[in-house]
């Protein structure tokens, strides 16, 4: 199994001192969209899709304007996963499965790209997706990239223990070395996807916090601008709050063993790609 680390949606926030920690507030910020392609006997899986390129091509139709407004997003197709997948060497069509960590537009923008693939979700993220039951959901569910009728493989509560971790999820069709971990509060059904490397687990957090140093063991810290973004687009405050303390314990007690990282901190990405592709 081989892991490779992608930036599937670069954005431009104002005041990088608000959300990077670094240099001035008055200069543009930096995220990325961090995805994974694993590659397993049962085909390619893709852990999150990042921005699509129907998002690129017609931004109305799936980005609101407050998200364009707010991320400025670079809306670069090279930078969507179904062009990286190809540059990669592989045929996009073997992308077999795609697991996400919530179905907010720059997380799930990339489904379309990828319309024969299963998509893995927790059943209470998909039912708040589908029914658009407030305007908020409606904006961060956009139909536009679900149009296309994905196959959905929704899990319920309930599963095994994982590092301190309840209700954790084998997923159906895929191995064993891949878990989806419940960590809800940034929405219902916010989840983590766990990926047992054969050489230490990889954590991909999601959304479940925004700032590499909020795991930092020694110093755990963010930003002004991502703890109160955090705040903002939370659904549930007690339960994000609880998810990060106890992420941030798992650094403390099992660093060694799992590393964790969230979807939008390019400092994580940078060490990601950094090392060797883990192949076991």
């Amino acid at each position: 199994m081989k892991v490779h680390h992608l930036n599937c949606g670069t954005m431009r926030p104002f005041g990088r001192r608000l959300v990077n920690g670094t240099g001035s507030p008055f200069r543009t910020g930096e995220m990325v969209c961090h995805c994974l392609l694993i590659e397993t006997e049962q085909g390619l899986v893709l852990v999150d899709s990042g921005l699509g390129l129907d998002d690129i091509a017609r931004p109305e139709r799936s980005l609101s304007g407050r998200f364009r407004a707010a991320a400025r997003p670079v809306l670069d197709p090279d930078e969507t996963a179904v062009r990286q997948v190809a540059a990669l060497g592989y045929d996009p069509a073997d992308v077999r499965h795609i697991v996400l960590t919530h179905l907010d537009l720059d997380h799930a923008g990339g489904l379309p790209d990828f319309p024969h693939a299963t998509v893995h979700v927790l059943g209470t993220e998909l039912d708040a997706a589908l029914s658009g039951r407030t305007r908020g959901e409606r904006l961060r569910y956009p139909t536009a990239q679900r149009a296309h009728g994905p196959d959905w493989r929704s899990y319920e509560a309930g599963g095994e223990p994982w590092f301190g971790f309840d209700a954790v999820r084998q997923l159906a069709g895929l191995p064993p070395e891949i878990l989806l971990v419940p960590l809800a509060g940034h929405t219902v059904g916010h989840a983590g996807v766990a990926v047992d490397t054969g050489d230490g687990w990889l954590l991909h957090a999601g959304d479940a916090y925004f700032f590499h140093g909020e795991t930092d063991p020694a110093h755990p810290r963010s930003t002004p601008g991502l703890r109160l973004f955090q705040t903002l687009v939370e659904t549930e405050r007690t339960a994000r709050l609880h998810n990060q303390e106890r992420l941030l314990e798992l650094a403390r007690t099992a660093g060694d063993e799992v590393a964790i990282f969230s979807s939008h901190d390019p400092v994580e990405l940078a060490r990601h790609r950094n090392k060797p592709s883990l192949t076991v």
